[in-house]
């Protein structure tokens, strides 16, 4: 295959963007100070990726779409605010829209949204204090650190989760309905049903069963409930201005607790002989022994992570790919209007590859949830039975 041309695109692309890039560096050092200030408003204009980045996967008191100046240059905001609730022991509780806020540029009932501004203003410690966090303020309008606030507010990702936890329950209900009609008894399953009855078979016949033997219907409705809770958040999660719930590492957590409860649950005596009594020579006990114990926490642990890591990583590659755009094009409007098609395009390629990774990290926290369930509860090996001998991970 001849790479030539190829070479000579990349060749070409690099050395405009290196011009571009460079000009104004030799800008500034000519023009003194006047050059200087010149360079400190053209940064202030400069597109922040960092800052569209996190307020992507961070969570927020709205539902942010996009942003637009006008010709005043005042900036708007496409948002979809929500409930502020706040609890303080010397305040009470206090309720109210986040679009009192205005985006953090006010203060509202003697709180106020702490923004990157606010914390260098404040001269704030960024270990305590976080970008959307709410904080009490005075009647300077000044943070008052003697007044304790609790956020309980509806976030967006609570929000979400809510809905996509509504959506399931439609979606079972309605294929329950029609199964009550005799749809998918009588005659064969169409539609929505079709789909769901597909995918509950393949979770019974290549999760459940190779996993749990015969003691698979105990906990298939988990398994199925995990799957499809999964599922939904990750594909909604997918939709532009909505919230990442699954990479939230709260959510995940709490995922992992719950199937950490099961599996704990699950255990037999067998289980926890073979933790504390492994079947190895007795000097290599004291070593395998805090192994095993360590191994019943990184399981869940590992569970939480994967699934964190995984869908954090997609979206921040798919924001990164959009913002090259704005970036190239703050640097020089003509690379980035050609450098466009190459990031759309880079973009749809790897937002269908997300959807894929959306079915794949609902199925893998399934599995593994069903194989380490599995392995609590097998037996010794002269008294298995309907049950695989060993589950590789």
């Amino acid at each position: 295959m001849n790479f030539g041309p190829v070479k000579s695109l990349l060749v070409a692309v690099f050395s405009l963007f290196s011009t571009s890039f460079f000009t104004p560096l030799f800008a500034q050092n000519d023009g003194g100070e006047a050059g200087q200030k010149k360079e400190e408003k053209k940064e202030k204009k400069l597109f922040d990726a960092n800052e569209v980045i996190f307020g992507h996967i961070m969570d927020a008191h709205e539902f942010h779409f996009l942003s637009w100046k006008d010709g005043d240059n005042k900036e708007h905001h496409a948002t979809i605010p929500l409930p502020v609730i706040i609890y303080s022991p010397q305040r009470g509780t206090t309720s109210f829209m986040s679009s009192g806020f205005h985006h953090g540029e006010h203060n509202y009932g003697g709180y106020s949204l702490l923004t990157e501004e606010k914390i260098a203003e404040w001269k704030l410690d960024p270990k305590k204090f976080n970008i959307g966090q709410i904080v009490a303020v005075n009647n300077n309008g000044e943070i008052d650190t003697n007044v304790k606030v609790y956020d309980i507010s509806l976030t967006r990702n609570v929000v979400q989760m809510f809905l996509a936890l509504g959506l399931l329950v439609w979606i079972m209900l309605s294929v329950a309905k029609r199964y009550n009609k005799g749809e998918g008894i009588i005659s064969a399953p169409k539609g929505i049903q079709n789909a769901m009855e597909t995918v509950i078979n393949f979770i019974k016949n290549d999760v459940a069963k190779p996993n749990l033997g015969h003691k698979y219907q105990k906990y298939l409705p988990y398994l199925l409930t995990v799957f499809f809770f999964i599922l939904i958040n990750n594909i909604v999660g997918l939709i532009p201005g909505t919230a990442n719930v699954t990479g939230n590492i709260t959510f995940t957590m709490l995922l992992a607790v719950i199937s950490f409860i099961v599996i704990m649950f699950s255990t037999n005596k067998h289980y926890w002989i073979h933790i504390i009594n492994p079947p190895v020579p007795m000097g290599v006990k004291p070593i395998l022994v805090p192994v095993e114990i360590l191994g019943i926490f990184t399981k869940p642990f590992a569970l939480m992570i994967r699934l964190f890591a995984n869908m954090v990583a997609g979206h921040i590659l798919i924001i990164c790919l959009v913002s090259l755009i704005f970036i190239f094009g703050a640097l020089n409007t003509y690379i980035g209007i050609g450098f466009s098609p190459l990031s759309i395009g880079f973009t749809v390629f790897i937002y269908f590859i997300e959807i894929l990774v959306a079915f794949l990290q609902a199925y893998i926290f399934t599995f593994l949830t069903a194989v380490f369930i599995g392995q609590a509860m097998e037996g010794s090996h002269d008294d298995i039975t309907g049950h695989k001998d060993e589950v590789m991970v």
